[in-house]
């Protein structure tokens, strides 16, 4: 097992790396800053000085090597336009996508297990064909365009749900439905799926010979079975929440991570695109190494097989 994590760490590591390289060099393909934050009447030398104060006129390799010194010490740099830390623009933005993907992923769990328990119990019947129905639509809808239709019945024509910004909970709905609609259909299609493996198994056959209610061999034999790889998926869609509302934050002006990397990459800053994207990977490969954690804890099989390897 501890040689096992061991190798998850490791494998975590050279992603992050990967992904730093991958970041760098696109960052720098996309343009140079400088032409953005002098007007047409600089000269030639505000260019090379302002160059040279950004450190964008030594060699690709040699920035290369000071950017991954700087992360490895916790200094993202500052921005190229505000001159603000870097860090400090992401503890800003960072909390409101965070809310945004809890609020999100609890949704996405709260409809889709239930609907998907109900449909594996009611296989063939009128809620199955009903679930299925809610599962295609959830995962071929896009989700801008589900938006913009949220925006404009609740916002506008009926005007009971703010449209845009973050305040209260009211201001929470309609993104974290938007942003979880996806995710609660391939919930449900998880649960229902799983549900049905675990209702033909010979201890749920057993439990309702012995005359147990059929709620207790659904809810608390069944459904505790069920959730294992519904629990893990969970907390992975949870991370990828994080990295995956840019469209919904900019649909509904939320003020989060994934739309202030949109603006900086409109504005070429590139300590903040850089920082931005390595924030979200360096949390995604986090929750990816959970969840490897968490499955390895719930499944005897699993911690076995790794222990043995």
């Amino acid at each position: 097992m501890v040689a096992y994590l061991i190798g998850r760490v490791l494998q975590t590591l050279l992603s992050m790396l990967v992904v730093i390289s991958i970041v760098f060099v696109l960052t720098r393909l996309s343009g140079n800053p400088v032409n953005l934050l002098l007007d047409v009447n600089a000269t030639q030398r505000d260019f090379d000085l302002l160059t040279r104060h950004l450190g964008l006129d030594k060699p690709l390799p040699v920035q290369y090597g000071i950017y991954v010194k700087n992360i490895v010490q916790g200094d993202f740099g500052k921005s190229v336009l505000s001159r603000r830390p870097v860090i400090e623009h992401i503890r800003e933005r960072l909390p409101a996508t965070v809310e945004l993907g809890v609020v999100a992923m609890l949704l996405s769990v709260l409809i889709g297990v239930p609907i998907g328990v109900y449909s594996a119990v009611r296989r063939g019947g009128v809620l199955d064909s009903a679930a299925r129905v809610f599962a295609v639509l959830g995962q071929s809808l896009p989700p801008f365009w589900l938006g913009l239709m949220l925006i404009l019945f609740f916002g506008v024509i009926l005007g009971v749900l703010p449209a845009g910004g973050r305040g209260g909970l009211q201001h929470l709905l309609l993104p974290a439905f938007t942003l979880g609609y996806f995710t609660s259909a391939a919930i449900m299609r998880l649960t229902r799926s799983s549900m049905l493996e675990v209702l033909g198994a010979d201890y749920i056959k057993f439990a309702r010979l012995k005359g147990l209610h059929e709620q207790i061999v659904l809810w608390k034999h069944g459904l505790k079975n069920a959730l294992l790889p519904v629990i893990t998926f969970a907390v992975l869609l949870f991370v990828q929440f994080l990295g995956g509302a840019v469209v919904t934050e900019t649909v509904f002006a939320w003020p989060g991570l994934g739309r202030l990397i949109l603006e900086s990459i409109t504005t070429r800053d590139y300590p903040i695109v850089q920082a931005g994207v390595l924030v979200l990977s360096a949390l995604y490969l986090i929750g990816n190494l959970l969840v490897d954690m968490l499955y390895s804890w719930l499944n005897p099989k699993i911690r076995y097989r790794s222990t043995a390897g």
